[in-house]
């Protein structure tokens, strides 16, 4: 009897610690110039395997709402509004076996882009470019259960409300921003920002949307409230990728040209510091603690680590060629 509860012993602390490990926090960049997904171990700072996605190119990623699959749209091989190949799938990984296990197929080229998690619903939400949409998917059958218009074309980037009402795309050639009520798939405003705009965050209050003018250096900042541009917060340079932290107090903007990360408190609605990082960031990601934030370097083909305690870069993980979409997986 001993032996046999000592055998059960053993098998239960060897599942659970499978279990633990299956779970174990994990950060997802998109390797643009290899086609694959490098899976991180972030406590460790290294790349545990890097995940051929079987398409052309990725751009962006997200993990489903139990942490367990990561979504990778296979947008194409160009630029936003030029020629190129039409992406029309998005690769299921599964992060534990760390194998693609499923896709999402379109019916047509349609460059999907950018996918994010419904905070309410957990469903998948991502651009779907070409077609001016929104395209809504069940995670759990992988099954297409409905659209969004944007009424703009290269919808390119999404910002979801937290209160799952509102959805904001930054509409890159148009230069504007498009407001959209989830329940009522209809486009409420549109919001002219600049002749040409980039990317797009949320604070986690949902009163400030922000997206980056690529004609001058400085982040638009919308009220959620009146769908108007409210505020221009200036910076030293031209804008990309952005992320509010958890506690709605700082923004974090990447600004490739001189290889640095602008820091804006959100109380002054002024830059407060830069962080330097390596080549050309792309993306910034709050861990969900607000310990740390992650920028994809594209051209150092690096992930720049920064301790937002004290603003300095505690490590650099290096990954495959060109990171740039960021997301993390777990708790």
């Amino acid at each position: 009897m001993k032996a046999a509860n000592a055998i059960l012993l053993s098998s239960l602390m060897l599942a659970t610690g499978a279990s633990v490990l299956a779970q174990a926090p994990r950060l997802l960049v998109a390797e643009k110039g290899g086609q694959s997904l490098a899976i991180v171990d972030p406590l460790a700072g290294k790349v545990l395997v890097s995940v051929p996605e079987g398409g052309i190119t990725g751009h962006e990623v997200i993990a489903s709402s139990d942490g367990k699959l990561a979504f990778v749209p296979i947008y194409g091989n160009s630029g936003v509004g030029k020629p190129g190949t039409d992406g029309q799938n998005i690769a299921v990984i599964d992060i534990a076996s760390q194998k693609v296990t499923g896709n999402i197929a379109f019916d047509h080229g349609i460059r999907p882009h950018c996918p994010m998690i419904g905070p309410k619903d957990s469903r998948l939400y991502v651009t779907t470019e070409l077609d001016k949409t929104i395209t809504i998917i069940d995670p759990k059958t992988l099954k297409i259960v409905g659209t969004l218009p944007t009424g703009q074309p290269e919808s390119h980037m999404l910002a979801l409300s937290h209160d799952g009402r509102r959805a904001y795309t930054a509409n890159v050639g148009p230069g504007t921003v498009s407001v959209i009520d989830i329940a009522a798939r209809k486009v409420l405003k549109v919001i002219p920002i600049s002749s040409n705009t980039q990317r797009i965050s949320i604070s986690p209050d949902d009163k400030w949307v922000f997206t980056a003018d690529q004609t001058k250096p400085q982040m638009a900042v919308i009220d959620t409230a009146t769908s108007t541009v409210a505020k221009w917060i200036s910076m030293e340079a031209v804008g990309y990728g952005s992320a509010v932290t958890p506690d709605g107090r700082w923004l974090l903007v990447a600004l490739p040209d001189p290889n640095k990360v602008a820091v804006i408190d959100l109380k002054t609605m002024q830059v407060a510091r830069t962080v330097s990082v390596g080549d050309y960031p792309q993306e910034v990601l709050v861990r969900p603690d607000g310990k740390s934030a992650y920028v994809s370097c594209e051209k150092a083909n690096a992930v720049a680590e920064i301790d937002l305690a004290t603003w300095r870069v505690t490590r650099t993980i290096p990954t495959g060629k060109y990171a740039d979409g960021l997301a993390w997986a777990g708790r």
